[in-house]
C-alpha cells in the first residue's frame, strides 16, 4: 500500500482521510496545529510540528493540498530529498522559471511531479496538444456571484483574455487554467463569468485541432464541509493515489 505525507490539513485532507483504500496517510503537516492533529487522530498518522520533521517522514509521496503559496515555499525542498510530489494547487506552477526548476530537480533526483485532474474531466486526452497542433483552446468558467464576493443581477463577463493575465487579475482562480495549459502545452484563452442563475462553478472547455473538435461541460458540486472546495478535485486525488499501485491503468 502506498504511504503518503499530506502537506495541508483542510477540507480536501479530510476527504482523503475518508477514502484510504489504496493508500495510507502516514504523516501530516499544516501550520494550524488543530487541523493536523484532527487528521492525525482520524488516520493514525504522525502530526508533524515542523516542516523539517515532515520532510524526514517515512513515505515516498507527498500530496500538497494546502495552497499556491505552500507549493512555492516547499515544493523544491520536497523534490530535493527525492520524494514524489502530487500538486493540487497547480497555480503555483504558473511562473515558468519556477516550474522549470522543479522539473529539473525531479529529473535530477529521480522522482516525479504529478498533477491530478482536479476540477476537470478530460485532462488526460488534452495532452495530445503536445504532439498534435491545437487551433483553439478555450476555458470558460462561470461562478455564482457569492463565490467571488460580488453582487450582480445578470450574467456578467469579468475577464476575457489569455491565461497569464487572468491569473494576475484573479489568482484564486488559477488552478484550472494552469492545469489545462500544462496538459495541452498550449496557451489557454480564458473567460471568467459570474451568473446569479448558477449555483455551482461551471467549467466549459473548447478545443479544436488536427484531432477534431471537443467540448466539455463540468458543473462542480462543492465539498460537503466547504463550499469553496470542489468535491471532484478531492476525488481526483483519491483516484490518482489508488492507481499508483494498480497493474492496469486506463486513460492516457
Amino acid at each position: 500500500m502506498t504511504s503518503i505525507g499530506l502537506l495541508g490539513a483542510g477540507n480536501i485532507a479530510r476527504i482523503l482521510a475518508q477514502h484510504q483504500n489504496g493508500f495510507r496517510i502516514s504523516g501530516v503537516f499544516d501550520r494550524h496545529k488543530d487541523r493536523r492533529d484532527r487528521i492525525a487522530a482520524g488516520t493514525g498518522a504522525i502530526s508533524h510540528s515542523t516542516f523539517e520533521e515532515f520532510l524526514a517522514g517515512d513515505y515516498n509521496f507527498v500530496v500538497e493540498v494546502a495552497s499556491i503559496s505552500a507549493v512555492r515555499q516547499h515544493a523544491a525542498q520536497i523534490l530535493g530529498v527525492g520524494k514524489d510530489l502530487i500538486i493540487l494547487s497547480v497555480g503555483g506552477l504558473v511562473d515558468k522559471p519556477f516550474k522549470e526548476k522543479l522539473v529539473w530537480m525531479a529529473q535530477d533526483r529521480g522522482c516525479k511531479i504529478r498533477i491530478p485532474s482536479g476540477a476537470l474531466f478530460g485532462l488526460d486526452n488534452m495532452k495530445i496538444g503536445r504532439i498534435s497542433p491545437l487551433d483553439q483552446l478555450t476555458l470558460r468558467t462561470t461562478k455564482p456571484p457569492h463565490s467571488l464576493q460580488l453582487t450582480v443581477t445578470e450574467r456578467t463577463c469579468l475577464f476575457k483574455g489569455n491565461m497569464s493575465e487572468c491569473i494576475r487579475q484573479f489568482p484564486k482562480n488559477a488552478n484550472v487554467a494552469v492545469a489545462l495549459g500544462l496538459a495541452a502545452g498550449h496557451e489557454v484563452a480564458v473567460e471568467l463569468w459570474v451568473d446569479p442563475a448558477v449555483e455551482h462553478n461551471t467549467h466549459e472547455i473548447f478545443a479544436s485541432g488536427e484531432f477534431g473538435e471537443m467540448k466539455t461541460l463540468i458543473r462542480n458540486v462543492p465539498s460537503p464541509d466547504n463550499p469553496a472546495t470542489s468535491y471532484l478535485a478531492a476525488l481526483s486525488i483519491v483516484t490518482l493515489l489508488n492507481e499508483l499501485q494498480q497493474p492496469l491503468i486506463v486513460g492516457t
